[in-house]
């Protein structure tokens, strides 16, 4: 059996996020901190990766006092607490054909989430990409969720979001 590791090069990977609400979208990126996967005979079998939550960004709103407000939200106890959890965490548990699942952390509460992602290996060179969808609640993130309050009209802002992943990642010697 023939075991390679790959690290995550974090100049050529990204994660995009985009959440929704009665009224929009918003986008922006999460910069990756460290990833780390690992293939058995050329098959994915394994990995983690570590998000730095608190290089949050928004990419959709213009206005600088706006985006930094809302920035500022998104850093608060309201939804990332990113002076207390300054990291994400997810780990693969299992994978099959491109269905991995695994334990995704937000907040110091872990999850198993699954979804589809493509592979592609290239000399010493493993890309990756999926989109992952995180229930917001079920990490403690309740801020004008309407499964917590009631009569938010326009303001409500829906439980899921997406995180569309890219990463490149090079074999280790």
């Amino acid at each position: 059996m023939k075991t390679q590791q790959f690290k995550v090069d974090n100049t050529q990977s990204r994660i995009d996020w985009e959440g929704r609400k009665v009224t929009g979208v918003h986008n922006g990126t999460i910069n990756l901190k460290e990833g780390q996967l690992l293939l058995e005979n050329g098959r994915l079998s394994g990995g983690s990766f570590t998000i730095d939550m608190a290089s949050i960004r928004i990419l959709d709103v213009t206005d600088p006092a706006t985006n930094a407000q809302f920035a500022g939200h998104l850093a608060s106890g309201d939804f990332f607490a990113t002076e207390q959890y300054p990291e994400a965490f997810f780990r693969i548990t299992a994978v099959d054909q491109d269905y991995i699942t695994g334990d995704l952390t937000i907040k110091g509460i872990t999850h198993p989430v699954s979804f589809s992602a493509a592979l592609a290996l290239h000399e010493d060179t493993l890309t990756a990409s999926g989109k992952i969808v995180v229930d917001r609640t079920r990490y403690g993130i309740r801020f004008r969720s309407g499964n917590f309050f009631k009569n938010l009209g326009d303001t409500l802002i829906y439980n899921d979001f997406d995180l569309n992943v890219t990463f490149t990642a090079k074999a280790l010697a």
